[in-house]
């Protein structure tokens, strides 16, 4: 997979594998999908899916901001199905609701994270 994104210039920005129930999944960040999916693809390497996702930064010397924000976006009723950091220290994000998360992510970004 490695060699395949690096021949055709992608960069992998975040993102993880895991073995569930005997099977590995992976979700990967990318810059752009399209041509990560492409140059998967062309090496035979089964795409699933590409998804949008919320990507924002959380107060690091400020304790509790995993909670505060989790907790918001369960009020609101969004299910996160994978959590990440990329590899500019950002919080990712795969949700079941990407548009209710985006104005979570989005108020809570406006109010910097503090209660």
């Amino acid at each position: 997979m490695g060699e395949a994104l690096g021949r055709a210039g992608v960069s992998i920005e975040g993102g993880g594998a895991w073995i569930v129930d005997g099977r590995g999944v992976a979700h990967f960040l990318f810059a752009d999908g399209a041509a990560a999916r492409k140059a998967l693809e062309a090496a035979g390497i089964r795409v699933l899916q590409e998804r949008d996702v919320i990507v924002l930064r959380l107060k690091q010397d400020e304790s509790g901001q995993l909670g505060k924000l989790t907790r918001r976006m369960a009020e609101a009723g969004v299910n996160i199905e994978v959590l990440y950091s990329d590899h500019d220290h950002q919080l990712v994000l795969v949700v079941d609701n990407v548009t209710t998360a985006r104005a979570v992510s989005e108020t809570w970004s406006q109010k910097r994270g503090g209660d």
